[in-house]
């Protein structure tokens, strides 16, 4: 694997893989010192022209906790914001020895721009550009799922394992999201059921052509498919005009036709679980009742990000064919210490 820029690159071979390596990654974390030589002199920089919390800082985290030097750029009060662009900024890093660039971008292409277009010879990982990918937010979903609903209930060893037979419903701003797209991406590609349920004006055109059914209506979709899983997708405002740009008439008519809220959530089947890519927008897409629930896994679902994100960095740039086979071994009962081939 040279880059990660799509979910669509990845097989079902790969897409395990990654989960597999993640599963090693988070059982070191469970560890009280939780550091890890793998990426000691390596250079990763996280490449931001969109505002970010929680991916900058998980990237961030997992980069550190692989023993990687990171870089942090932002765009707002950079040489970007007077000008330079992609190519000089790129140019830039290389210059400075980047083995990764994490980059986020409010252009939807622009990561497959900087990963093709010859000015870095560093890995390239997609943090989401505009609507188009986020593709580790998908498999850390994907991580999510396969803990909590394969293997009977994660109680049994999930290694090798897809998400076969898994029904999942995504719910609520498909439209304006890079999120729904990734996942349905690769949950398709691991054998999961895809049911995209959303208002008329929050579908893309051309979803047909996506492996994955339509709804527009929740209650519908939650009584005839009895999903597994059920995602909340935020409503993008930001990326509406004012007033919600006639997308949905109100946020209460929006709330009441596709929010998760209490009496939906009793609807679900018992062992169902709740996911959002988070940040919420509580009492719109999502009630306080649902978003504290115990069955919902969103917090988890932060945690699982660092386990995945230092996967994918380190398949990246330490994996190798020969070495990504057993990156991590496991404690024993005997010792404390993990190893981690580099």
């Amino acid at each position: 694997m040279r880059h990660l820029l799509s979910t669509a690159d990845l097989d079902v071979a790969e897409a395990v893989r990654i989960l597999d390596t993640a599963g090693q990654m988070a059982a070191t974390q469970a560890r009280e010192i939780k550091k890890l030589p793998t990426l000691r002199g390596r250079t990763v920089v996280n490449l931001f022209f969109e505002d970010s919390t929680r991916t900058r800082i998980s990237f961030e985290t997992a980069a550190k906790r692989l023993s990687a030097d990171v870089i942090n750029f932002s765009a707002k009060g950079s040489s970007v914001s007077k000008g330079e662009s992609l190519k000089d900024t790129a140019l830039t890093l290389q210059a400075m020895g980047a083995d990764a660039v994490v980059i986020r971008h409010h252009a939807s292409g622009a990561p497959h721009t900087l990963a093709h277009g010859g000015w870095t010879t560093g890995s390239v990982v997609n943090a989401g550009d505009g609507t188009h990918q986020h593709p580790t937010q998908a498999l850390l979903d994907a991580y999510t799922l396969r803990r909590h609903l394969v293997g009977d209930g994660g109680r049994a060893d999930v290694s090798g394992r897809d998400l076969t037979g898994l029904r999942v419903a995504i719910v609520g701003d498909v439209l304006h999201s890079r999120v729904a797209r990734s996942n349905v991406q690769l949950l398709h590609t691991l054998g999961a059921e895809v049911t995209l349920v959303a208002p008329p004006t929050l579908v893309p055109v051309g979803v047909e052509a996506w492996p994955a059914r339509v709804s527009y209506h929740l209650d519908e979709a939650i009584a005839d498919d009895k999903p597994d899983a059920i995602m909340m997708l935020r409503v993008q405002r930001e990326r509406m005009s004012s007033a919600g740009g006639g997308f949905f008439p109100s946020p209460l008519e929006y709330t009441r036709g596709y929010g998760l809220d209490a009496r939906r959530l009793a609807s679900l089947p018992e062992h169902a679980i709740v996911l959002h890519p988070g940040p919420m927008n509580r009492g719109l897409e999502i009630s306080a009742d649902a978003a504290d629930s115990p069955r919902a896994v969103i917090v988890e679902q932060v945690a699982n990000g660092v386990a995945v994100r230092m996967a994918v960095l380190y398949l990246l740039l330490a994996g190798g064919d020969a070495a990504a086979s057993t990156p991590v071994s496991t404690p024993t009962s005997t010792t404390n210490e993990t190893k981690v081939d580099a």
